[in-house]
C-alpha cells in the first residue's frame, strides 16, 4: 500500500522506519534534517558521525531514537542543477531506502519529498520520479507492506496523490 499524507514526517507513530532528507555529513541542519534530529535528540548525531559522509543518491541507516519509530534512513538527495545525473541520483535515493528496509526487514517506510527544499528540486518533477521509484521497487521488496509520503502541505500532498493515482491507473505522470 502506498499513501500520501500532509502531515510532519516526525510524527508518524505507526509507521517503522523514517527517511531522513539529509545533508552530506548526516548533521542536524532545517528542513527536514532539522526537525527529525530535533525530534529525535542528540543521540541520532552521534551515531551519524561515523557513517558520513555520504554522496548523492546513498542511504545508510541508523535506530531512530526519541522518535516513534525503530529506525531513521537517511538518504542524500541531489541538489537540482548541481549534482548530475540528477533524475538517476533521486531515484536511487527512493530505491536505496527501500532496498535497505528490505534487508532490515522493516515493514513500513515514510518519505519527505527528497531534494523538494531547500535542494532546489522542481516539486511536480521530484514527485514523478519518487512515485515511479516507489512503484518499480516495490516488487523486489516483500518485506515493505505500507510506503507512506508525508509532505509539509495541502499542495504537496494532492500532487503526490494525483501523481500516484495516475500511474496506479496505468496513465503517464506529467
Amino acid at each position: 500500500m502506498i499513501e500520501c499524507i500532509q502531515g510532519d514526517i516526525a510524527r508518524q507513530p505507526d509507521i517503522e522506519a523514517v527517511v531522513n532528507a539529509a545533508n552530506a555529513q548526516l548533521r542536524p541542519g532545517g528542513g527536514v534534517a532539522g526537525a527529525l534530529h530535533r525530534a529525535a535528540g542528540p543521540e541520532l548525531d552521534h551515531a551519524c558521525r561515523p557513517l558520513a559522509p555520504i554522496r548523492p543518491g546513498e542511504a545508510v541507516i541508523t535506530a531512530a531514537y526519541g522518535l516513534p519509530n525503530r529506525h531513521m534512513i537517511h538518504c542524500l538527495g541531489p541538489v537540482y542543477g548541481v549534482d548530475e545525473p540528477s533524475e538517476e541520483l533521486l531515484a536511487a535515493c527512493y530505491r536505496h531506502a527501500l532496498e535497505l528496509a528490505e534487508r532490515h526487514g522493516i515493514v513500513s517506510i515514510a518519505f519527505p519529498a527528497l531534494s523538494a527544499g531547500a535542494f532546489g528540486y522542481p516539486l511536480a518533477e521530484a514527485a514523478r520520479v519518487a512515485i515511479e521509484t516507489v512503484i518499480d521497487t516495490l516488487p523486489r521488496c516483500p518485506c515493505i507492506e505500507r510506503v507512506r509520503f508525508v509532505l509539509f502541505d495541502a499542495e504537496s500532498a494532492a500532487l503526490f496523490r494525483r501523481l500516484l493515482d495516475e500511474r496506479q491507473d496505468g496513465q503517464p505522470t506529467l
